[in-house]
C-alpha cells in the first residue's frame, strides 16, 4: 500500500494510513477502537471520496487497500459475519486478480519458476488457483491460527506469534509489491 507514492490529487496523509495498520494490530478495546475511528474520520476526510479515479493496477491495490481499512473500521463499531467475510475476499480477490494479470501478461515473470515449484509442492490445496491466490490462502490461514490463539489483552506486536505472523504479512507483502513493480515496468 505504501511502497508506492499515492496521487497527489486523492490528498490521502501516508501518516493517518500507517497509524490505521499501527492501530489494527493493537490489543482491542475502546481506547484503540476509538483512535481508529479517529483516523478513519481523518482519512475520509481526503478528496479522494469526492472524486471519480480511473486507476491502473497499482493505483486499484491501494484503493482497494483503503476501502478493506474502512471496511475494518465499521467492524470495529458494528461487528458483522458479513462485514469480516468483505475483509477476508478483499485480500482473496486482489491475489486472484494479481494472478491473472501475471498469467496474461505478454512477459515471463522473473520468479516464475519459483512460483511454479511452490504450487507443485502443495498436495493439500485444489488446483487451479494461482501463486498469489495460494499464498494468500497461506497467510490467511495462519492469521486464523494465530488471532484464535492470542489473549484479548495482546495485539499483535506483544507476542512472538503475533510479530512471527506479521513478518509473515510482510514477506507476502513485498512478493506483492515486486510483482506491482514489474507490471508497472513491463507496461502489462
Amino acid at each position: 500500500m505504501l511502497a508506492f507514492e499515492m496521487d497527489a490529487d486523492w490528498g490521502v496523509d501516508p501518516h493517518v494510513l500507517e497509524s490505521l495498520f499501527r492501530l489494527a494490530a493493537e490489543p482491542a478495546g475502546e481506547q484503540s477502537n476509538h483512535a481508529y475511528s479517529q483516523a478513519v474520520a481523518a482519512l475520509s476526510t481526503a478528496p479522494l471520496f469526492e472524486s471519480e479515479v480511473d486507476p491502473d493496477t497499482v493505483r486499484l491495490v491501494q484503493l482497494e487497500t483503503i476501502g478493506g481499512l474502512l471496511t475494518f473500521g465499521e467492524l470495529l463499531d458494528t461487528p458483522a459475519l458479513d462485514t469480516v467475510e468483505r475483509v477476508v475476499e478483499l485480500s482473496s480477490g486482489l491475489a486472484s486478480y494479481l494472478d491473472s494479470l501475471v498469467e496474461d501478461s505478454f512477459y515471463s515473470h522473473p520468479a516464475e519458476e519459483a512460483h511454479s515449484q511452490y504450487l507443485a509442492n502443495l498436495a493439500d490445496r485444489a488446483s487451479g488457483e494461482g501463486y498469489f491466490a495460494s499464498r494468500n490462502f497461506a497467510v490467511e490461514s495462519a492469521c486464523h491460527c494465530t488471532l484464535r490463539t492470542l489473549p484479548d489483552s495482546d495485539g499483535l506486536l506483544e507476542s512472538s506469534t503475533g510479530r512471527a505472523l506479521l513478518a509473515r504479512c510482510q514477506d507476502f507483502g513485498e512478493e506483492l509489491v515486486a510483482t506491482l513493480r514489474w507490471l508497472r515496468t513491463t507496461g502489462y
